[in-house]
Formats: structure tokens, C-alpha cells, sequence
């Protein structure tokens, strides 16, 4: 089979494509011939900046038919078009996922609709849960036109937010944040400057940016409001800058979430699905590239030039 690993840290040149024999599914793992492979911006810094012992792997979201099944699994078919999450080679023509973390694809959804949608979805979902909105609250998302910060757009509409700003790094993305539903659009640079807000401080900030952001994402916040902190991009908050308006911080982090909530993350899993097949929530996928291409597919994410989600596609 052909896999893209690395043996080097650094930028996208270091990614290769090698052959290799196929792997075999183990106790309660699939196999699964990949249709599509969901890039995702901790794949592309864990390639830059290391972690892990080299040459590696590079996992990640991924959908197939199943190909073939190992033991001890139950639910699953060959046949099936999966969904889940891979650990070690996801970014290959094959790949092998644990069962207790795969998911069918209904009908009339595609491996790429649902590389697009699940993770990111869930992500986004989970996120809002975290702020405990009410009804017509008002919500800004940064990171607006990622892949989790589209759909955490649409579903704040979806979900009855009463107005969405999107926070964007360019004045670019507007007209795709606001094809999405977006009500404002403010740039990094204007939520971060001197001037005065350009729009009315929000209920909820839902925050995948974090760093030098976090404190102007917080002023942007009305008394009593709440920022949900799901990037893994640090930062560091006042306690006096919560203190005055009665402010809060809340972090998410899905993997929490799947290891002590799998009931609530499948809820939330049927309900995404439920609104992708009755048009509320919609993926955008800014390319879709061949696997020979991974490079390019992270040259893109790095560059935070995508409008939604980046797609490889090995098959």
C-alpha cells in the first residue's frame, strides 16, 4: 500500500510517500480501503515541531469501506462505509481503526462528507455545549473559516444563537463566513486593536486561537460572559479582566468527552448527521487532493489560507 510518513521534523517538504505491505486488523480493530483522510492543523505542527520517535506516521480522521475485520468486532461488516479515527498510518491508501471509536456513514453521505463533518463537528458541537448557551444568545467564533470554526458557525445558527460574529484572519474570508451565516465579520486586527469594538460585545466567544487572541477575545465577551478555549495555541487571561464583568473561561477538550461521555458524543454524533441530512450544517471542503500531494494539503493549512476543510483523497 502507499503511506505518507516522515523522518524528519520540519515543514511539508519532509513528507514522503512509501509503499509498504499491507496491514492486518488486530483484536477489535477495521481495515479500511480510504476513500478520504481529513488534514487537520495538530497533524501539520506535530510534523513540524516533533513529539513523536521517527520515522513516523501521520494519523488522523479518516472514511472507507471496511475491507476487512478483525477479532472480537462487533457492529461492523465488510462493506461498511466507516468513519473514525486512525493512530498510526492515516495518511495511506489502507488504514486501521479501533471499532469502539468508528462510526457508519449514512446513506447519501460521502467518505468526504464525513471526514468533514464528524471530528470538526464534534469539536464544534461540544465546544458550544460547553458554554451552556441560552436561546438568542450571541456568539463570536474565531478561527471562523477552519474546519471545526465553519461548522461551529452554522451550528451556533442552527442551535438558535440570536447573532454570530466570525472572527477571520483576513477580510478575504468574509464572504465565505458570511455564506455560512455569519450575522459580523471582525478581523484578528480590529479584535485586537485600539480602536473600539466594531461590533456589540457577545454572550460567548468559542475561541480555537488562543495565544496573543485570548485577551482580546475576552474583552469582546458582555458582562457575564463566557469564552470556551479548545485551541492548543496557550495564552493567558487576567483575573481581574474576568473579575469586573463577571466573566468565565471554560476549556473543552473532546477526548475528555469520548473517554467519560461516549453516550453524550454519540447524541451529538446522531444530531450532526441529522442536520447535515436536513441542510442546517453543511461541510466546505477547500480542496481535495491526492495523496501524492499531502505536502501541499499542509502547505495550505499552515498558510491558514483554507475555507473549510482540506481532503486527501488516496484512492
Amino acid at each position: 500500500m502507499r503511506r505518507v510518513r516522515y523522518h524528519e521534523n520540519g515543514g511539508p517538504e519532509v513528507l514522503r510517500v512509501e509503499e509498504t505491505e499491507v496491514p492486518r486488523p488486530g483484536p477489535g480493530e477495521l481495515l479500511l480501503r480510504t476513500e478520504a483522510v481529513g488534514v487537520t492543523l495538530p497533524v501539520v505542527r506535530k510534523v513540524r515541531e516533533g513529539g513523536l520517535a521517527l520515522p513516523a506516521g501521520l494519523g488522523g480522521e479518516v472514511a472507507g469501506p471496511v475491507v476487512a475485520v478483525g477479532p472480537d468486532v462487533t457492529g461492523f461488516a465488510v462493506g461498511d462505509l466507516v468513519t473514525g479515527l486512525c493512530f498510526g498510518d492515516g495518511y495511506a491508501d489502507r488504514s486501521v481503526v479501533l471499532s469502539a471509536m468508528a462510526s457508519p456513514v449514512p446513506d447519501g453521505a460521502s467518505a468526504t462528507d464525513a471526514v468533514a463533518l464528524v471530528r470538526c463537528g464534534l469539536v464544534a458541537r461540544g465546544a458550544y455545549e460547553a458554554a451552556r448557551p441560552a436561546e438568542g444568545e450571541s456568539v463570536m467564533v474565531t478561527a471562523a473559516a477552519s474546519g471545526a470554526g465553519h461548522l461551529a458557525v452554522q451550528l451556533a445558527k442552527a442551535r438558535g444563537a440570536g447573532r454570530v460574529v466570525a472572527a477571520v484572519g483576513s477580510a478575504a474570508k468574509a464572504d465565505f463566513v458570511r455564506s455560512l451565516g455569519a450575522d459580523e465579520v471582525v478581523t484578528y486586527e480590529e479584535l485586537a486593536g485600539p480602536a473600539p469594538l466594531p461590533f456589540a460585545p457577545v454572550d460567548i466567544v468559542l475561541d480555537a486561537v488562543g495565544g496573543e487572541l485570548l485577551s482580546p477575545a475576552v474583552a469582546a465577551l458582555a458582562p457575564g460572559g463566557r469564552l470556551v478555549a479548545y485551541s492548543s495555541g496557550g495564552g493567558t487571561v487576567e483575573a481581574y479582566d474576568l473579575l469586573v464583568g463577571a466573566k468565565s473561561v471554560v476549556g473543552f477538550q473532546m477526548a475528555l468527552i469520548a473517554r467519560h461521555r461516549p453516550e453524550l458524543m454519540e447524541r451529538w454524533r446522531r444530531e450532526l448527521w441529522e442536520d447535515f441530512a436536513a441542510g442546517r450544517v453543511r461541510p466546505r471542503i477547500h480542496a481535495e487532493l491526492p495523496l501524492e500531494e499531502a505536502a501541499t494539503a499542509h502547505g495550505i493549512i499552515e498558510s491558514r489560507v483554507n475555507l473549510g476543510k482540506v481532503v486527501l483523497r488516496p484512492m
